[in-house]
């Protein structure tokens, strides 16, 4: 069976630096798994509130979490820091699917690379809403190249 490669960073349009700590390392001397998706949602949604797109005590529309993966290609240890790119793969009518890739700092190969979807929702009925053409316009800054979706 053969796996799709993971993107190289050239395809990633915002980035944000992370640091590990010593608590995110497992019994097994890496980064556990389970960082990886705080990384994920650290990095989409501090790029939502940078954007003026996320008011996490009364914005609205609001986005929730309804599909996330990672594919790992190489550990990471702590005191290791890390760069996460951010990129946006698809909007849809009321969705939009991140790719987050997780690199050592400067390294050329991602250690991991994930998808994150979120849906739309009115704030106060939790029911799908159109994506707001504001923002759509802020996901299209980030739009990943076409010929790598």
């Amino acid at each position: 069976m053969s796996r799709e490669p993971l993107q190289s960073r050239d395809y990633y349009r915002a980035w944000r630096e992370i640091g590990t700590r010593w608590a995110d390392n497992d019994a097994y001397g890496h980064v556990n798994n389970t960082v990886y998706y705080q990384w994920f949602d650290t990095a989409v949604n501090a790029w939502l509130i940078e954007h003026g797109l996320l008011d996490v005590a009364a914005g609205d529309p609001i986005g929730l979490v309804v599909e996330t993966g990672c594919r790992y290609a190489r550990s990471l240890v702590y005191p290791e820091p890390v760069e996460i790119g951010l990129a946006v793969d698809h909007v849809g009518t009321s969705s939009v699917r991140y790719r987050i890739g997780v690199f050592g700092k400067g390294a050329a190969e991602p250690s991991a690379e994930g998808y994150f979807v979120h849906v739309y929702v009115s704030r106060a009925e939790r029911r799908p809403v159109k994506v707001p053409e504001r923002w759509r316009a802020a996901f299209e800054s980030i739009s990943a190249p076409v010929e790598g979706r």
